[in-house]
């Protein structure tokens, strides 16, 4: 590994609001951008960080836009389009010469509009949890649908003015129900989940991160119109990873399946592992992340 060593909190102004990110590894090797998901923090890839930097990648890992106190504001824009933006803002303020993406569930989203609209600009994407979006209607799509349907019972819900409540009674109890029913069979600890309470015990952060969901449904507004057509856009042209857990209770694992094979798409399955599989079984991810990222690094 070469170049300086740095292990450090990053900030940085847009639309009225201070963004922060973690950066860890060499400040001239090649970037990987960790992009978490709801309801989760940067915090669910401590246990890949330091794989990567070993590996010789540097590594910043920002808090979405409304995870934290001065990016949570009334007035600003909470909705994929404004996320991804911020990623791209990041990656040109970091100014490496290669840049991996990687996201986890909103993450993946934000990394997925990102490698569609510059896909020149990256050396890969990696998306957790979330298969690739576009390109046409798969071939047995429908019947997979009831079944997902069922699982994303919590959209409306998030969606709804009593949701930013709902996070934050007792002590984030909602959230804490939500990890358990994602990845059933982990068996997380305090320490573990605080990150996550902090934030969602936070009337202003709830009410931010839960806008996101609202922004879905909002189609007279230009982001929500935008943002849809650039997930049914095809799939980006660049080395693209899916990988699941095998034990996934928010996205059906067939799903996640059906869509990355029809995009294209190396899919990964992890068994024993749920949603947050980053977080449940770090050494795997990482250890598939970085098969990924060194393949897309070798000359094409």
């Amino acid at each position: 590994m070469t170049g300086d060593l740095t292990d450090s909190t990053l900030r940085l102004a847009r639309d009225g609001l201070t963004l922060t990110a973690r950066r860890a590894g060499a400040v001239d090797a090649p970037l990987v951008l960790l992009l978490h998901g709801f309801p989760d923090t940067p915090h669910s890839w401590d246990g890949v960080i330091p794989a990567l930097v070993a590996a010789g990648y540097q590594v910043a890992a920002p808090w979405l836009r409304g995870y934290t106190p001065a990016s949570a504001a009334r007035t600003a824009r909470y909705d994929l389009m404004a996320v991804a933006a911020d990623v791209a803002a990041w990656a040109h303020e970091i100014g490496a010469p290669r840049t991996h993406l990687v996201g986890h569930d909103w993450g993946a989203f934000a990394a997925m509009l990102l490698a569609k609209q510059q896909p020149e600009r990256w050396q890969s994407l990696s998306l957790l949890a979330i298969p690739p979006f576009g390109g046409g209607v798969a071939a047995g799509l429908w019947r997979h649908l009831p079944r997902q349907a069922l699982l994303s019972s919590y959209i409306p819900v998030m969606q709804s003015g009593y949701s930013p409540a709902l996070l934050t009674r007792r002590d984030a109890a909602f959230v804490r129900a939500l990890w358990r029913r994602w990845s059933p069979g982990w068996d997380f600890g305090d320490d573990q989940f605080a990150p996550a309470a902090a934030v969602f015990t936070d009337p202003l952060m709830a009410w931010a991160t839960t806008r996101y969901y609202r922004s879905l449904v909002t189609p007279w507004r230009g982001p929500t119109r935008e943002f849809r057509r650039w997930l049914m856009a095809p799939p980006a042209p660049l080395p693209t990873l899916a990988l699941a857990g095998a034990r996934d209770g928010c996205l059906s694992p067939p799903l996640h399946r059906l869509l990355s094979q029809h995009a294209g798409a190396q899919h990964v399955q992890l068994p024993e592992c749920g949603h947050f599989l980053q977080a449940e079984r770090p050494d795997a991810v990482a250890e598939t992340l970085l098969a990924h990222l060194r393949a897309a690094d070798s000359p094409r």
